[in-house]
């Protein structure tokens, strides 16, 4: 397996303030990859670093051997590194297949095309629908988005993030305010997403995490406290102690 996405002594300073600590993360091409840790521990500001949000104090940020650290946001988007948020950020008054082609449309080169209808762009609506269809949202392509369950919105973000083809699709607490019933489905259905995109993610479900990574990184304080298997993780003392507790994950 070969890294597509790595860290290497990265390190986040506001003033004196110590955000990340000298982290190291390596995260395998096809990897389901969990970031984990106690409020505060850094977590969003380390995919802050990793998508160019934020400009790290030191250490660099590697994308598929690339080094794109001193690239903004929008360079590493297009080289394959996308994220989506914890609060969504769709077109409201747009249907779903409508949203979904405008992302596509975009990365195609046809933004600019303002003043043909998006449904003229034939390969772009397809691939637009086969989006849907790889996310289970096929059914609800012609509904406005705002009219959707929440957790049906937060595939459609998903679904906005891989209509720019990423290589490392970066996953912001996606379970966020979703109730139990739709995010069981939620991660059911990124779980079936194809192996050519590898999964970063932030969440604060340990259920929905340890069914899903098959990889774990811990952070605490801002460093990385332990990075391996699920099992192992959930049955460390320090992890039990600085964050699960007596809780016990399998």
């Amino acid at each position: 397996m070969n890294a597509v996405l790595q860290t290497q002594n990265l390190v986040k300073k506001f003033g004196g303030f110590v955000v990340t600590d000298d982290v190291s993360l390596s995260v395998e091409q096809g990897a389901r990859h969990a970031l984990i840790g106690p409020n505060g521990a850094g977590k969003t500001t380390l995919i802050n670093l990793l998508t160019g949000f934020l400009e790290p104090t030191s250490g660099s940020v590697m994308l598929d051997g690339r080094d794109v650290t001193s690239m903004a946001q929008h360079e590493r988007c297009r080289q394959g590194l996308v994220r989506t948020f914890q609060i969504n950020q769709l077109f409201s008054e747009m249907t779903v297949l409508e949203s979904v082609t405008m992302a596509v449309s975009e990365r195609m080169g046809l933004g600019t095309k303002w003043w043909q209808p998006a449904g003229s762009f034939t390969a772009a609506v397809d691939e637009a629908a086969e989006i849907l269809r790889r996310l289970h949202l096929i059914d609800d392509a012609y509904e406005e988005t705002r009219n959707l369950a929440y957790g049906r919105q937060r595939l459609i973000e998903i679904a906005l993030a891989l209509a720019l083809r990423p290589k490392v699709l970066l996953l912001d607490e996606p379970a966020a305010g979703v109730p139990t019933s739709e995010s069981q489905e939620l991660f059911r259905t990124i779980a079936e997403l194809p192996r050519d995109v590898t999964i970063l993610l932030i969440e604060h479900d340990m259920n929905l995490v340890f069914s899903f990574a098959e990889r774990i990184s811990v952070l605490v304080s801002g460093a990385v406290l332990l990075e391996d298997k699920p099992d192992v993780i959930a049955h460390h003392p320090k992890v039990k102690e600085v964050y699960l507790g007596e809780e016990t994950h399998g």
